[in-house]
């Protein structure tokens, strides 16, 4: 008798602990929002650098485990060869950057991705124009 109350108990608890299938579901994470400065997709006039700030800032709800921002630059039509790349993990809404490196007198890209971490398919991507004179 002892045992088959021991073992009722057990799977009472076993069926409480998972729910028995019924709600208790976390909360789905809200979509990756970002703005960012010079803004995404625009073409920024020629400016004489040799530095160039970026503004990458989170608009959407923080992932709980925060998210991590790459930056890759690159002369038009040679992503396979960055000159500058930068990546790390952040809580931090807005994050300021500095580009560095920019080759003279080309057109260059920079391009931006930003993926939660706790969510790895979600995932923000952007690319903006710029050149040092």
């Amino acid at each position: 008798m002892r045992t088959m109350l021991m073992k009722m108990l057990g799977a009472l608890l076993v069926c409480s602990a998972v729910a028995c299938g019924k709600g208790g579901g976390s909360t789905p994470e809200a979509t990756l929002a970002v703005t960012t400065t010079p803004a995404e997709g625009s073409t920024q006039a020629a400016a004489p650098g040799p530095t160039f700030a970026l503004n990458v800032t989170i608009t959407s709800t923080m992932p709980p485990k925060g998210v991590t921002v790459a930056i890759t630059a690159y002369v038009d039509g040679q992503s396979n060869l960055p000159f500058f790349t930068q990546s790390g993990s952040t809580t931090t809404a807005s994050n300021n950057y500095t580009i560095t490196s920019t080759p003279a007198q080309e057109s260059c890209v920079v391009s931006i991705t930003v993926t939660s971490n706790t969510k790895s398919s979600n995932t923000w991507t952007g690319t903006y124009r710029y050149s040092m004179k």
